[in-house]
C-alpha cells in the first residue's frame, strides 16, 4: 500500500499536524474497536479472545523495527519499562542522558538516588563525546520531543560499545516513520499512542537476548506466564521463556485497536512512511522559509498571530519548549502540507 492509498484511510475533518502528541487511527482500527466495546456492552465477550490482537501488534511492531518477535514485551507506559531498566542497573550506577530530555525517560533513574544512581545530564549534542569509562548505561530519545531533533545512534552506539556501556533508546518520537533496527541497541522502549496510531495504554519493551535473564521482571503477572490463561492462579512462578515475561496485563480495547494500525504501518514499509513523513515536513519547511532538516517533526518560533490563524483554518499542532510543534505523518496529505504552509507564511521564523 502507498502512502497515498493509506492517507484515505484516515477520517479526520481538521489539518492534522500534531500526531507527535496523539495519532490519529485509521478507519479499521476504529471499527474493530467499535465491535469490541459492542460484544462488551453485549455481554458476549471473551477475553481469551483478545490476546490475537496482543501478537497481532507485538508482531508487526516487530518487523517495523526489525527485530524477532520473541525479543518484544507489550505494556501500557514507557515509564514502567525504563523503571525495569533503572531497578536492574548496579548500585552506584552511572546513568548519561542529554539535557532536557522527556522525563518518562529521566525520573526512573533519578528515583534510584537512595540506590547511589548517578544521573549526568550533558548537552544532548555532546552526548556521544561524553560517555567515559564508568558508564553504565546511556539513554536517550531517538527523536526528541521537544523538538524533533534526531539523534545519530550509530554514532552514540559506538561510543558505548568502546567502554562497555549499555545503550536504552526511546523509540516514542521515531518509530513509525524513522527507520530504526531495535535490535542493534540494549534496551529500546515506545509509547504506542503517537506515531504508531495506537490508542493510549500501548507500549513496547525490547531487550538484547544476552540480557534477557539478568533483567528481573519485577512486574511479573499472570500475563507475563508462559501459557497465560494457565498462570492466574498459585506457585510455582512459570514466566515465558522469552520477552514476554516482561509483558504486563493488557488493556483490552487498546490491543485491539492497536492490531490494524499497526499492521496499515507495516503494510506500507517504514523506508515509504519515512519519505512521505519527511517529505512532507521539508515541503513545509521550505514553502515557509525554515532552514532543512531530516525530521518529521518542525519546531519553530511563532509569532502572536499563528494560535488565531491555526485555529481559523482548522489546523491542529503543539506547543512544546515554547515552540509550535508541527508532525508530519500517514494521516496528513500533500494538500493539508500545502494549506497549513500558505496559513503560517511569513509568521514563522528559527532561532
Amino acid at each position: 500500500m502507498t502512502p497515498e492509498e493509506a492517507n484515505r484511510l484516515f477520517d479526520s475533518n481538521l489539518i492534522y499536524l500534531n500526531t507527535a502528541t496523539l495519532g490519529l487511527p485509521p478507519r479499521q482500527s476504529w471499527h474493530e474497536l467499535q465491535d469490541a466495546l459492542y460484544e462488551w456492552r453485549s455481554g458476549t465477550a471473551h477475553p481469551p479472545t483478545y490476546d490475537a490482537s496482543v501478537n497481532r501488534a507485538r508482531r508487526a511492531y516487530a518487523e517495523l523495527c526489525g527485530i524477532d518477535p520473541g525479543l518484544v514485551a507489550t505494556g501500557s507506559q514507557v515509564s514502567a519499562y525504563v523503571g525495569l531498566v533503572a531497578g536492574w542497573l548496579p548500585d552506584g550506577a552511572e546513568v548519561l542522558i542529554g539535557e532536557g530530555e522527556f522525563t518518562s525517560l529521566l525520573f526512573p533513574f533519578l528515583a534510584q538516588a537512595n540506590r547511589g544512581i548517578k544521573v549526568r545530564e550533558v548537552p544532548l549534542e555532546r552526548l556521544a563525546d561524553e560517555v567515559r569509562p564508568g558508564t553504565t548505561l546511556v539513554a536517550v530519545s531517538a527523536v526528541q520531543s521537544s523538538n524533533g531533533r534526531v539523534t545519530d545512534l550509530e554514532v552514540l552506539r559506538a561510543a558505548c560499545d568502546g567502554v562497555g556501556a549499555e545503550l536504552l533508546v526511546d523509540l516514542t518520537q521515531a518509530a513509525g516513520w524513522l527507520p530504526v533496527d531495535a535490535s542493534r541497541y540494549s534496551f529500546t522502549v515506545a509509547a504506542g499512542y503517537k506515531w504508531l496510531l495506537t490508542p493510549r495504554g500501548t507500549a513496547f519493551f525490547t531487550v538484547r537476548p544476552d540480557l534477557l535473564d539478568q533483567v528481573v521482571p519485577t512486574g511479573a503477572n499472570w500475563y507475563a506466564g508462559e501459557r497465560p490463561w494457565d498462570s492466574i492462579y498459585g506457585s510455582p512462578l512459570r514466566l515465558a521463556e522469552d520477552a514476554r515475561r516482561f509483558d504486563l496485563s493488557p488493556a483490552w480495547h487498546s490491543w485491539i485497536a492497536a492490531a490494524p494500525s499497526l499492521e496499515l504501518l507495516r503494510d506500507v514499509g517504514v523506508n515509504a512512511l519515512h519519505s512521505h513523513s519527511v517529505g512532507l515536513a521539508s515541503r513545509f519547511r521550505e514553502a515557509v522559509g525554515l532552514r532543512p532538516s531530516d525530521s518529521a517533526i518542525v519546531s519553530a518560533v511563532a509569532d502572536d498571530e499563528v494560535p488565531e490563524l491555526m485555529e481559523t483554518a482548522r489546523i491542529a499542532g503543539a506547543i512544546r519548549a515554547g515552540r509550535l510543534r508541527l508532525s508530519f505523518h500517514l494521516s496528513t496529505s500533500q494538500t493539508d502540507t500545502d494549506t497549513a504552509a500558505t496559513t503560517l507564511r511569513g509568521h514563522l521564523h528559527d532561532d
